[in-house]
């Protein structure tokens, strides 16, 4: 079964996501387009496309239309969405509305990855699922915004899927998968995919709870246990993330920065209508040191590799509260 399948039942107070970031190899350009649905807590539900774009010059672009839900249909095998004419698939998307337009392709080539634990999952304690659906994208198609074209061959990127009740009080996250070596060379197949949050529980917040996955070469990562998402190390803020997670033997140390100018501002709802501000950009940077621990009889860590997206990793940042300085594109 697809990890994009819908997982709203038609009740109150639920909200999902698919959304696609990539960054144009050649123009620089970043792409964040999101399907979504709200359904609040009163019982109303909505839907809405969204689709933005930025450059690390600080040129930005920001779209998004809202339809009543029945505007929304899906199947779960083989997955299919459509919103308001919009199609998504695991194999790609398309779609238009104002002044833009997407028309998308991509053949998956990694199985899903799950941030959250299956023990989280069944006891509900967590209040938003993230499924990187598709984490090792090259996805190629034309899009149009305002008046610029552009022809996508093989950007990379990657597709994710979430839902849930409430989204968290402040969090950051980061994608990568156009990454190479520090001498520059490419090192295909290779990704990393976290989200770090604090949450607000029992009248105080708590965090960071830091779940990371990725890929190296032909090893799966996967930090995302109860214990390691608690012991992992997180420091994040408008425009930088520092983090640290551990799986077995291996220990990935990555840093991720973004320009600020390129920061597109958004307007999340939960389903109870509280807002958070999102600050996204598909034009950032990350850079990763892969640590691993020796055989028995010998001590320490060792620098195994160094991976670099220099332009092409993908950054979130979001609080309950608008930044100041950083305008919202969309409100």
């Amino acid at each position: 079964m697809s990890a994009n399948v819908l997982q709203w039942d038609g009740g109150p107070g639920h909200y999902e996501v698919y959304y696609l970031s990539a960054t144009d190899p050649r123009s620089g350009t970043g792409l964040w387009i999101r399907y979504t649905m709200r359904s609040s807590m009163e019982g109303g539900a909505e839907c809405a496309l969204w689709f933005m774009a930025m450059d690390r010059d600080g040129s930005r672009f920001a779209r998004k239309v809202t339809h009543p839900i029945d505007a929304l249909t899906a199947q779960p095998d083989p997955f299919w969405l459509t919103l308001a004419g919009a199609d998504l698939s695991d194999r790609g998307m398309a779609g238009d509305f104002d002044d833009v337009s997407w028309e998308l392709s991509w053949e998956p080539s990694l199985p899903a990855a799950e941030h959250v634990d299956p023990l989280l999952r069944r006891v509900g304690i967590a209040k938003t699922i993230l499924v990187l659906a598709h984490p090792d994208l090259a996805v190629s198609g034309t899009v149009r915004f305002g008046a610029r074209d552009l022809v996508l061959e093989g950007a990379r990127g990657g597709q994710a899927h979430l839902w849930g009740s409430k989204h968290a009080s402040r969090w950051s996250w980061a994608h990568a998968n156009d990454l190479r070596s520090a001498e520059g060379e490419p090192r295909p197949g290779s990704y990393l995919d976290g989200v770090s949050v604090f949450v607000e529980r029992f009248g105080r917040q708590l965090g960071p709870s830091t779940p990371v996955v990725g890929r190296f070469g032909d090893d799966d990562f996967r930090s995302t246990s109860p214990p390691s998402v608690i012991r992992n190390s997180s420091r994040f803020g408008l425009t930088s993330w520092r983090f640290e997670a551990r799986d077995g033997r291996r220990r990935v140390v990555g840093e991720v920065d973004a320009p600020r100018g390129s920061l597109v501002g958004v307007t999340y709802h939960d389903p109870d209508g509280d807002p958070a501000y999102c600050y996204n950009s598909e034009v950032a940077s990350m850079r990763i040191n892969l640590w691993d621990r020796p055989s028995r009889g010998r001590s320490g860590w060792l620098l195994r590799d160094t991976l670099v997206a220099d332009g092409n990793a993908h950054f979130e940042y979001a609080q309950r509260t608008p930044v100041d300085g950083v305008e919202l594109l969309v409100t």
